[in-house]
């Protein structure tokens, strides 16, 4: 975490995106109007169950959508102040690899099985940067020892079968940053890897972060890597970011039972007695026909009958913290501090973010 990220001039910032998938059995509406932005030097972490949205959500502003089946239908996506909703280029440079980079979920399928590691690293300083195949050769073993792969020189001539499952990761970390981009999309970039691993990648990604004063987008459903790497949280939920703010809010300040929910299914070690979990119970709502209120309405404890009929607007509680629930409302039957601080409470503490 980047405690003294510069929040005043977001570099990325994306306004009412959505994204719909024409399948057999209908339109899928995948991304249903979501809001954020990210500032240099910043981690936002945006965290929500599988199926939520979150990497369609990124893969959209990177173009990576196949279109079709997938088109966006609305929304603004600014970097720099600039539009690139659907643009691949910006002023004469290529956005992807080059001005924002991205950390794939699982590197084993990401990577090409028939080229070396250095030579994939390679090619992307090769394409976007102009640089020589000796220069970019040289440049690959450099970034290798830069995510602390050992014996670089010997490993960028390796195949990615050769490679572990922590040094693949590493490895896709050394092409996203090859271009030394603004922006770091990391999606998933821990999934698979056991505890003492994730701790170096996530090490590893504060230290280049330090270094560059890029921007971190970390995409996650582990609320032990956004307490440790997050400034700022989105949480998303059928399609919606129906909570943001800063790590602390969420943590300490949640105010939407989706993310109540979250917070009391994850482990923690603040008692010394044993806790049992305790899962969201139900399913995520059919997003071929979402809802016609608060998509969480099914699954809520704490649901009114207009949470059924009538979408909930976002409500500011703070100057960086927003909900959308109507249990925020001014006439809501139940004060929100009684709702869901005590609840905060009641769930148990985490580590400090």
């Amino acid at each position: 975490m980047n405690s003294s990220a510069d929040t005043t001039d977001p570099i990325l910032k994306v306004s009412d995106l959505r994204v719909e998938f024409d399948t057999y059995g209908g339109i899928v509406q995948a991304v249903r109007g979501v809001n954020f932005e990210v500032s240099e030097g910043e981690t936002l972490a945006i965290v929500g169950e599988s199926g939520c949205g979150k990497s369609v959500t990124v893969q959209s502003l990177m173009g990576l959508i196949p279109m079709p089946p997938g088109r966006i239908t609305s929304g603004s996506a600014q970097y720099r102040g600039q539009e690139i909703l659907g643009r691949t280029r910006i002023n004469g440079r290529e956005l992807r690899g080059s001005e924002i980079g991205m950390i794939f979920q699982d590197p084993m399928t990401s990577l090409n099985p028939t080229m070396t590691i250095g030579d994939q690293i390679a090619e992307t300083l090769q394409v976007h940067r102009g640089f020589s195949k000796r220069d970019a050769a040289a440049r690959a073993v450099e970034l290798l020892s830069l995510t602390r792969i050992p014996e670089a020189e010997q490993r960028a001539q390796q195949y990615p079968f050769e490679f572990s499952g922590g040094m693949l990761q590493r490895a896709m970390i050394a092409t996203a940053i090859a271009c030394e981009p603004s922006v770091l999309i990391a999606d998933e970039p821990t999934t698979a890897l056991d505890v003492t691993i994730q701790a170096q990648i996530l090490d590893l990604l504060n230290d280049l972060q330090r270094d560059n004063n890029m921007a971190i987008i970390l995409i996650t459903h582990d609320l032990g890597v956004v307490a440790r790497m997050a400034d700022n949280v989105a949480v998303m939920y059928a399609g919606e970011m129906v909570e943001q703010g800063t790590a602390h809010d969420i943590f300490y300040r949640a105010a939407h039972p989706y993310t109540l929910g979250l917070r009391a299914a994850m482990p923690s070690n603040v008692d010394e007695t044993a806790q049992s979990l305790q899962p969201i119970e139900g399913s995520p709502p059919d997003l071929f026909a979402p809802p016609p209120g608060c998509g969480y309405c099914a699954r809520c404890p704490h649901a009114v009958e207009v949470c059924a009929t009538k979408p909930p607007p976002r409500f500011s509680l703070e100057a960086k913290h927003n909900v959308k629930c109507w249990q925020h409302h001014q006439d809501a039957p139940s004060p929100p501090t009684e709702l869901f601080l005590s609840s905060t409470t009641q769930a148990g503490d985490t580590a400090a973010p």
